[in-house]
């Protein structure tokens, strides 16, 4: 799941990136108001973290912009502002959740997984398809009960794919979503991963609607 990041504290940023990547997301990181309204104007993105005291323009008044746009992107707000009426405040002008600092960046990863599995629309941390199950916490897969081994990029390429089990995403739209700005895919990357996930999991699984794109079936 690619996610936006949005911290002016370089410490903070860079350690909330690692875990986040750890954890298997793939991470846009920013360091003020501005480039988060830009990033979030050109990207997709599944939820984003957001600070609120930022330069350029303020976390408050970026997520007041973006609800005034209907933009529904789930945002947890994360900052230094503890008072009650701070996060009154926060949730009022459309947070979806607020954390504040300093915080475990477990719990960070694990309220993100939430937010995204109630954005979805899923209540459960695993999401079945057929004979596949992935558990979307212990970022792993099963085929029929059998453990499935696959890469970190694989695992990120399914999770994808099973959001809307059967339907067709185009390769456009995959690689917006599995690769963030740090990376720097060669041009059949994409292919290559379809390739070892048809390979594990079947390929009447993963299945590739010529001239359209990619849909996981049960």
């Amino acid at each position: 799941m690619r996610v936006l990041l949005v911290e002016d504290d370089p410490m903070v940023g860079d350690a909330s990136r690692l875990g986040l990547l750890a954890a298997g997301f793939t991470v846009d990181w920013v360091r003020d108001g501005r480039a988060a309204e830009l990033a979030i104007e050109a990207n997709r993105y599944a939820a984003s973290v957001l600070d609120l005291g930022l330069p350029k323009l303020d976390g408050m008044a970026l997520l007041a912009r973006l609800r005034g746009q209907d933009n529904r992107l789930p945002v947890i707000v994360v900052t230094a502002r503890d008072a009650v009426s701070d996060r009154v405040a926060g949730l009022n002008a459309g947070a979806d959740d607020y954390l504040t600092k300093p915080f475990d960046l477990d719990e960070l990863i694990a309220r993100l997984r939430a937010l995204i599995r109630r954005n979805s629309g899923r209540t459960q941390r695993v999401i079945h398809c057929g004979a596949i199950a992935f558990d979307t916490e212990a970022r792993s897969v099963t085929l029929a009960g059998e453990p499935v081994a696959l890469s970190a990029r694989e695992l990120s390429l399914l999770e994808i794919l099973l959001e809307q089990p059967g339907a067709v995403l185009s390769r456009e739209k995959l690689e917006e979503r599995l690769f963030g700005w740090g990376d720097e895919p060669s041009s059949n990357a994409l292919e290559v991963h379809l390739h070892h996930l048809r390979r594990k999991l079947g390929a009447e699984r993963i299945r590739n609607i010529r001239g359209i794109g990619y849909k996981v079936v049960g």
